[in-house]
């Protein structure tokens, strides 16, 4: 078979055909000289190696999703609508009744929902999380998105997964602080089985994120994402971004989201928003994400 490949081009290699070899898409004869040229070239297999490896972590993160049914209600949605034979001025008629209700119900509601004494922070975190004593599972939300997505992407990367590892903490430490504009210390999880590797400066949604990178013997990795851009999380989770979310337990201020094959932990403290991601189970989850949320109260 291989006497019918095309002879060899020999033409200079470009990063667009890098990143086409990366995806597969070069023709077989380039594809072989690629191969060659990254042969005598080990800084630049291993940079294209480390692209593969963010594809993974991405189609681990989102293939999931792809895969998944779609929803009964948007089956029925598709579905051709029978035409209505009740006549236009009932139909007006039904809908003013049943605004009339749903605003009398509405008002009745509020009636009771205002504050009254005694009620603080911790009583309205209470009344969003559902469940005294367990995590609430929120829906998902740009901020768990973008967490989830940076695990994902920089996880995998065997050479480049911090920016500044470990061994230079305080300098970590400096630079972080001064790009949010807040302490960004690093929670020490050895007693948790995670340590540090590092950690690096990302884009958010509206300004800077924080990201911190643990492993563990096993190799398998944590990262803690901080972004002082909560306006969305509130939007999901019910909470206000002026308030620190004081548990009444080990795991009443935190919420949890899956996206694709990556647990979330996420929570707000102050002006602050804060996502625990890995691919650990739920249960280690959690029990990292109460003693991160215990040293953040710590150290402030």
């Amino acid at each position: 078979m291989n006497a019918e490949l095309p002879p060899s081009t020999n033409a200079p290699v470009t990063e667009a055909e890098l990143q086409a070899f990366v995806d597969g898409q070069l023709p077989p004869a380039r594809k072989l000289d690629i191969e060659s040229y990254l042969a005598t070239r080990p800084a630049e297999a291993l940079r294209l190696e480390a692209y593969r490896a963010q594809k993974r972590g991405l189609h681990a993160l989102f293939d999931p999703v792809l895969n998944e049914p779609l929803p009964q209600r948007l089956r029925a949605s598709a579905r051709p609508r029978i035409a209505s034979q009740t006549p236009w001025y009932l139909q007006r008629l039904v809908a003013g009744l049943a605004i009339a209700v749903v605003s009398g119900a509405a008002g009745w509601g509020l009636r009771g929902g205002l504050p009254t004494s005694g009620t603080g922070d911790s009583a309205q975190l209470a009344a969003v999380t559902a469940t005294p004593g367990a995590v609430t599972r929120a829906s998902t939300n740009e901020f768990t998105q973008r967490a989830a997505v940076a695990h994902a992407v920089y996880s995998p990367d065997a050479r480049r997964a911090v920016e500044i590892d470990a061994a230079n903490e305080d300098q970590l430490v400096a630079w972080l602080s001064k790009r949010m504009g807040a302490p960004m210390k690093p929670p020490h999880l050895q007693a948790q089985g995670y340590t540090l590797e590092g950690g690096r400066l990302l884009p958010g949604g509206q300004g800077p994120v924080a990201q911190f990178m643990y492993r563990n013997e096993g190799g398998n990795k944590l990262t803690l994402y901080v972004s002082n851009d909560v306006g969305d999380i509130g939007s999901a989770g019910g909470w206000s971004p002026a308030v620190r979310a004081e548990p009444t337990n080990d795991t009443a201020a935190f919420r949890f989201a899956q996206e694709g094959a990556i647990n979330v932990f996420y929570w707000v403290d102050g002006p602050f928003g804060y996502a625990l991601s890995s691919d650990a189970d739920r249960s280690v989850l959690a029990r990292v994400s109460t003693e991160v949320y215990r040293q953040l109260g710590v150290s402030r």
